[in-house]
This record gives structure tokens, C-alpha cells and sequence, in this order.
């Protein structure tokens, strides 16, 4: 009996990081404010150590900065915008949309969280998601959170769902 129950919680225990998503810490922010998201990396690949992070913005997240973060290098895509935004009073047609954290070791067992900050245009539609492709690498393998519901799906359904941010309506939405 000691022998099935020893078992049994060694599947449940290897299961469940298996399982867990790569995820923002808070899933919901305004329309027009800036938003703090803390990407939540809750394992690494099959067995292996996270070395590099990488997180594609979606259009209408303006003025995106990255936290630095010790041991890890940052790089940034700068590119066009589809549409230009106002930011505090001034016009914006470009900014980074793509961030990368590489160089670093997360251990399969361990946790780690990845920073960055961006303003929600108040242009965008509250009452939407807007999400955040991300690939993780671990070496030669690669977990790629980059699946999104299709119109009435279960993000629960998906594999590897890609982190996902619930827009709400934002006082200073239209402003």
C-alpha cells in the first residue's frame, strides 16, 4: 500500500509543474494607464534550466521598458507601430516590441519572474485580452507560449497558452 501511495504522489509531484503556464502576475489593467507585468516563468524544459526568455508585445502597449534583471542580458526590438498613439502630449510611431532576457540559468525546479512596464493606449477597446507570445529556451529545447482561444474557446483547453491581460475600462480611457 506504502508502495502505490509513494506512487501515486510521485506522478501528482512530476505532473504538476508539467502543467503550470507561464503567466502575468496581474491578469487584468486599464485602458489608458501603465501597467506593471511581471511574467511569471514557473519551470523550465523538459528537465532542462530556462535560459532565455523572450516576450513579443502586442500593438497598442506604447512606451515599453524592461526591469533589468542581475546575471541576465536584455535586448529590445524597436520597430513601427501599425498606428501612431499619443503619449503625454507627443505622438509615437515606434517603440520596442519585443523583449529578450537571455544569458541567465532558471533551474528546472525553480521559479523566477520577468519584468517589464508599458502604457495600455487608451485607444484600446476595454472588456478585451490582448496577449503576450512568449518562447522560453532551455538550451536546444523550447516551450513556445504562444497559443491563443479562438472566439468562444477555453484559454484552459490550450498547451501553451500565451500570457494573457484582461483590458478593463480605464478612467482616463478616450483622453
Amino acid at each position: 500500500m506504502n508502495k502505490i501511495l509513494s506512487l501515486a504522489a510521485a506522478l501528482v509531484l512530476a505532473a504538476g509543474p508539467a502543467s503550470a503556464h507561464v503567466t502575468f502576475e496581474t491578469a487584468t489593467a486599464a485602458v489608458g494607464t501603465t501597467y506593471k507585468a511581471v511574467l511569471r516563468i514557473p519551470h523550465g524544459c523538459g528537465g532542462k534550466a530556462t535560459d532565455s526568455v523572450r516576450v513579443r508585445i502586442p500593438e497598442g502597449v506604447v512606451s515599453v521598458k524592461p526591469m533589468p534583471k542581475p546575471g541576465w542580458t536584455i535586448d529590445k526590438v524597436v520597430a513601427p507601430y501599425a498606428a501612431e498613439y499619443e503619449l503625454h502630449g507627443r505622438k509615437v510611431a515606434e517603440g520596442v516590441t519585443e523583449i529578450s532576457w537571455s544569458g541567465g540559468s532558471l533551474a528546472d525546479d525553480e521559479y523566477d519572474e520577468f519584468v517589464f512596464r508599458g502604457t495600455l493606449d487608451a485607444s484600446m477597446e476595454g472588456g478585451k485580452t490582448i496577449y503576450f507570445p512568449v518562447i522560453q529556451s532551455c538550451g536546444q529545447d523550447v516551450a513556445r507560449w504562444i497559443e491563443v482561444p479562438a472566439e468562444g474557446q477555453d484559454a484552459h483547453e490550450l498547451e501553451f497558452p500565451a500570457p494573457a491581460l484582461e483590458l478593463t475600462h480605464g478612467e482616463h480611457a478616450g483622453h
